[in-house]
């Protein structure tokens, strides 16, 4: 017990340092915070005083929500994200599970382990460009304009196989070997054992999934040429771009609005899913992330 003490004596942090660390880590938060809160303050403010407005709104307003929503685009293009997302994080999540748990077997039981575990980090390192994959999508598969373009070329993630792998294979070995003792194969080991107790990897690989997808312009600028069928994030690049939102409404709506107040409140709009979402997950997401990296 003394010499544990010896050992331990002088390791823990001074008030000093234990002060910097939190002021550090406020002021963190408070740079992150800042231009979010304002972008919410200048969405709920009027026109006239959205370009003074810093921390909170001045003339609380909701015009702009108003009137982004009377938009036909706006609810067609929330409607496509959505179908994106349920598409998306559906296939990935059975996709990674069933890379991943073979590759998480040992070599005795998969010999040719470490040899595709180095293709998948090669082409995590390595991507084959742009052009390939329009080639693909677009003149062989013919899938331009459609929701598989959005989600297929992104369906598979190479980080997320390596972290459910990594979590698969830090499980005991005893949960599965009494399944085969039992009598059940392989998949039913993955399906009835390994996934019930995999719910923190799952809940981390579906939501880097929803916010890749989610927040993902670019993807739709490549595959999608017809305005109505972009997702939401592709729409707000578009209008936020815009010189002026008059084309986008009529001109009555546009008198209660401004360029500003419109397009912070479709921002707001945009990252109302992650804000609600990301807290539900939180508590499997943290545990799934550091259990699915320490074990390689």
């Amino acid at each position: 017990m003394k010499v544990k003490e010896k050992l331990t004596k002088g390791t823990e942090p001074v008030l000093w340092a234990k002060i910097i660390i939190y002021a550090i880590c406020i002021l963190a938060a408070f740079i992150c915070l800042v231009p979010l809160i304002n972008v919410i303050s200048v969405s709920f403010s009027t026109n006239r005083t959205a370009a003074s407005v810093f921390l909170f709104p001045r003339e609380i307003s909701t015009e702009s929500y108003k009137v982004i929503f009377a938009q036909k685009q706006v609810w067609r293009s929330l409607g496509v994200s959505a179908v994106r997302v349920v598409y998306a994080v559906a296939l990935s999540t059975v996709l990674t599970v069933l890379m991943a748990f073979p590759l998480s077997r040992d070599e005795k039981r998969y010999p040719t382990r470490r040899l595709y575990v180095g293709i998948l980090i090669l082409c995590m390192l390595f991507d084959g460009g742009m052009v390939p994959k329009i080639v693909l999508m677009i003149n062989w598969l013919h899938l331009g304009n459609t929701v598989s373009s959005l989600v297929l070329p992104l369906a598979v993630n190479i980080f997320n196989v390596i972290l459910c792998m990594n979590f698969f294979r830090q499980l005991p070995k005893e949960l599965e070997e009494a399944a085969y003792v039992d009598g059940a194969s392989n998949m039913q080991a993955l399906f009835k054992i390994i996934i019930p107790v995999s719910k923190p990897v799952m809940a981390t690989i579906m939501m880097f999934t929803f916010v890749n997808h989610w927040n993902d312009y670019f993807t739709a600028l490549v595959y999608i040429h017809d305005l109505s069928k972009y997702p939401f994030q592709t729409y707000i690049r578009a209008a936020i771009q815009s010189d002026d939102i008059k084309s986008m409404m009529d001109l009555q709506n546009y008198l209660l609005v401004s360029d500003k107040t419109v397009k912070s409140a479709q921002i707001v709009v945009g990252m109302l899913p992650l804000l609600v979402l990301y807290p539900l997950s939180q508590k499997y997401f943290a545990t799934g992330f550091t259990l699915g990296a320490v074990k390689g």
